[in-house]
């Protein structure tokens, strides 16, 4: 299946091709390109990450996204034959947060009914972890392997906690998707200040005190606000455009799926 930022990503390079554009040259930008071809920024973005894993851009926090030097030399000899470097199916890392909102909001209502109380020891220590993982960092600026292991840890147990192996299995493959993810990691690796980390312990906070109380409704949503929020910041920490495009996140505020 071809995905949708695969299609932009060769539209994108196709044009490039056809408009003579030359190594250096900076490309419309990524609200630009949403407004041309009707998608979402976050589409945009994928398919950047596509083409500068490929090889035909250079992205510039900060500035934008340039024609590579090495374009010329990576160009393919069909330019409709973009493809993605192995894993070839390579899943977009908003396309897979979005996935990983739907399956864990559902998981966590769920596991809120049947969670044990060795769960909510096993969770509770888990923050522990994460939090003294976090303040170990330097100012923020680095993120430990202990932090996001034990964030990890903490989603997987929630579903767990479901009582359902079925459920626990899709949210542990979702994570392992991420994990082999070479659009995730280059996204990822654009991000100096992980300061941020400290406000997701927060939303951990809120979806555990939801667990403790037995309250589905409010772990579903709690969990729907975490991934949410985890998107707007990945977006925002990570934006190559000119600042005045900030404010054109993912979604226009919060959103909730039906309860």
């Amino acid at each position: 299946m071809r995905r949708q930022y695969q299609i932009i990503g060769e539209q994108i390079g196709q044009q490039i091709d056809r408009d003579g554009y030359t190594p250096g040259d900076r490309l419309p930008t990524e609200r630009e390109y949403a407004e041309r071809f009707d998608v979402s920024r976050t589409v945009v973005r994928e398919a950047f990450i596509m083409l500068e894993l490929a090889g035909r851009v250079e992205v510039r926090k900060g500035s934008g996204t340039y024609v590579s030097a090495s374009s010329g030399n990576a160009r393919p000899a069909s330019s409709t034959a973009i493809t993605m470097p192995a894993p070839a199916e390579d899943i977009g890392p908003f396309e897979l947060l979005k996935a990983r909102q739907v399956l864990e909001s559902a998981v966590a209502s769920a596991a809120a009914e049947l969670v044990t109380p060795a769960d909510i020891r096993a969770l509770s220590a888990l923050l522990a972890e994460e939090r003294q993982a976090l303040e170990s960092s330097t100012g923020g600026q680095e993120l430990t392997n202990a932090a996001d292991q034990a964030d990890r840890a903490f989603h997987l147990l929630i579903a767990r906690a479901s009582q359902n192996t079925l459920l626990e299995d899709a949210v542990d493959r979702l994570w392992e998707q991420r994990d082999r993810s070479r659009m995730w990691r280059r996204l990822h690796g654009r991000i100096m200040d992980f300061s941020y980390r400290r406000s997701w312990l927060s939303d951990h906070d809120r979806i555990l005190a939801c667990l403790k109380k037995r309250d589905s409704v409010g772990a579903h949503d709690a969990m729907w606000d975490h991934i949410e929020h985890v998107m707007h910041t990945l977006f925002t920490h990570s934006d190559t455009d000119d600042p005045s495009f900030d404010g054109y996140l993912f979604t226009r505020g919060i959103e909730r799926s039906p309860s």
